[in-house]
């Protein structure tokens, strides 16, 4: 009985390990399809910075096909997470590759914003900056074996930066509805938000560093 079982938990444990390297699931392609999604993006506001020079499709039209396509690869990032939540999915490659669309969709976006003269040159350095700075944090931080949640300072942050993108993107008055206030305001709510929950991140590790360290003086003079 007991080869059996033991049997049956090395089989339990080659399961988990094939699935932690599994690619093609439905979380990995919703997270594949927002990256291909990234070159629309792109090259829409590209195009908006030549006047229709190169191209016949009105400034207007190319700004609203930018910001349909970054709420469409926004709304992929809510469900590719959610299932993968749901159905708990967790893939070497679905963890890996979920952040990085994440930051050059972002990322990519506010440059491009930047440029068409839309977004200041410092607030978009401050908001490129803290990824940077968040990733290294985070990296940092689970090699030391140290968790660090998402607050809710850092979700209002990615939600005013999220409405934010695709209004400056669209750049209109749609009925009368101000986009380019609108999403001055909003992108100027996410730096501040971006910049405090950057410190209480920051402050909430080195808590933690600082309570570690004094766990394993005292573990060593117990010893």
């Amino acid at each position: 009985m007991l080869p059996l079982v033991m049997a049956n938990k090395e089989e339990c444990m080659e399961t988990q390990q094939s699935d932690e390297w599994q690619i093609d699931n439905l979380p990995n392609r919703l997270t594949l399809f927002r990256i291909f999604l990234i070159p629309i993006i792109i090259m829409s506001l590209f195009f908006c910075k030549f006047q229709n020079a190169w191209v016949g499709i009105p400034v207007k039209t190319l700004g609203y096909i930018a910001g349909w396509t970054f709420v469409a690869a926004s709304i992929t990032d809510f469900f590719d997470g959610y299932i993968a939540r749901k159905r708990g999915i967790v893939t070497v490659f679905g963890s890996f590759l979920d952040p990085i669309a994440d930051k050059f969709l972002v990322v990519s976006s506010l440059i491009l914003l930047q440029e068409l003269n839309r977004i200041p040159v410092l607030i978009v350095i401050a908001l490129v900056l803290r990824e940077m700075y968040m990733t290294a944090l985070r990296l940092l931080a689970s090699q030391r074996g140290i968790h660090v949640p998402v607050n809710q300072l850092g979700k209002w942050k990615t939600a005013f930066q999220m409405v934010a993108i695709p209004m400056l993107m669209a750049w209109d008055k749609p009925w009368g509805i101000p986009f380019p206030l609108m999403g001055s305001i909003f992108i100027y709510l996410a730096f501040f938000f971006s910049v405090y929950s950057a410190g209480i991140y920051t402050f909430g590790l080195y808590q933690k560093v600082k309570a570690a360290r004094a766990q394993k003086k005292l573990a060593k003079s117990n010893s």
